[in-house]
């Protein structure tokens, strides 16, 4: 939108001969040329990167819960970028001593890398064994100890991302080998277009990258879920209603344990002692107070109490309101 003070000044250039209308809609008319790498083929979309980051940012919740509870301290792990690129530009991105993690994406064709910065792999390695993770590190292999505890930290990495791929696909992700040179990681050709998924991560007072590198040919098979439009389709939703209504239905067939307070009373261990047949004991509460229902133990419902079909029962006059201690 143009102020009127633009439009003045539009009006007196095309007065003054500054702006020729007929030579600006002739090169408007004029074919424009974009430049095209074929080295850098953009497979996905922008959609398409949309949801992919979505998921993978619940991966990194998913991951952070998973490592806090064996770390016994919470890492911070986001979503820095997803982005697409060339193979051979993905490896010659990344040092040439790092750690590197190969999974099989079964029922999908390939495999995808997890690459990690050897500085969080050994924060993470210090904390595992109870240590501060105060770095930075000597750079270096991982020793066969340390191999053995890095495959016990993320045993359950298969399991993370089957449930963060669960909306789109039901993967089988299995574990193929540990390497440290990325010049022997063979994923796929060099000019085939990869996802790299780049994640921050800090343990302690250690910063580094963890990057996700799957192919697209192993992606091309559900790329058409990878999009908004999936998500809004009204089978998808009417699936998903599905699955609630099951779980709705199983939660109320649960049963609970259902007992009401008709009053309370204070005796002395004399008093209890002393008590025989025919003794009454007068209670807090007159007849007209309600009377207190409880639900698995816990105070939730105020009662009336009667008589239905020659049956005692409790009328629900309204909710109970009151301490969690259970008095009001």
């Amino acid at each position: 939108m143009l102020s009127q003070s633009e439009i003045d000044a539009l009006l007196y250039a095309i007065r003054t001969g500054e702006i020729d209308p007929v030579a600006e809609q002739r090169a408007n008319a004029q074919p424009r040329v974009r430049v095209y790498d074929f080295r850098r083929a953009m497979r996905f979309s922008k959609d398409h990167l949309r949801v992919l980051r979505r998921m993978h940012e619940h991966f990194c919740r998913l991951l952070t819960s998973q490592l806090s509870g064996q770390l016994r301290s919470v890492p911070q792990i986001q979503v820095e970028s997803v982005d697409q690129v060339p193979y051979d530009e993905f490896i010659r991105s990344i040092p040439p001593l790092t750690v590197l993690q190969v999974y099989d994406m079964h029922p999908l064709e390939g495999r995808m890398v997890m690459e990690m910065d050897p500085q969080v792999v050994f924060a993470m390695l210090d904390k595992f064994m109870g240590g501060d993770s105060a770095g930075p590190y000597r750079v270096r292999e991982l020793t066969d100890i340390e191999v053995s505890l890095f495959r016990r930290l993320f045993e359950n990495l298969p399991s993370i991302l089957a449930e963060a791929w669960k909306s789109v696909i039901d993967l089988d992700p299995q574990f193929v080998s540990l390497e440290s040179n990325p010049q022997f990681l063979q994923l796929t050709t060099p000019n085939e277009t990869v996802l790299v998924v780049t994640l921050g991560v800090r343990v302690g007072e250690t910063t580094g990258l963890v990057n996700l590198c799957i192919p697209h040919v192993t992606i091309e098979p559900v790329l058409s879920k990878l999009s908004n439009r999936y998500y809004m389709d009204p089978a998808f939703q009417s699936g998903r209603r599905q699955v609630n209504d099951e779980l709705r239905a199983k939660l109320l067939s649960v049963p609970v344990d259902v007992r009401v307070e008709v009053g309370q009373a204070e005796l002395t261990v004399r008093e209890v002692l002393d008590l025989c047949e025919g003794d009454t004991i007068v209670l807090r509460q007159t007849i007209r107070d309600p009377a207190l229902v409880y639900v698995d133990g816990r105070p939730a419902f105020l009662g009336s109490v009667g008589k239905r079909n020659r049956v005692y029962a409790v009328k629900i006059v309204g909710p109970w309101e009151g301490d969690a201690d259970g008095g009001r």
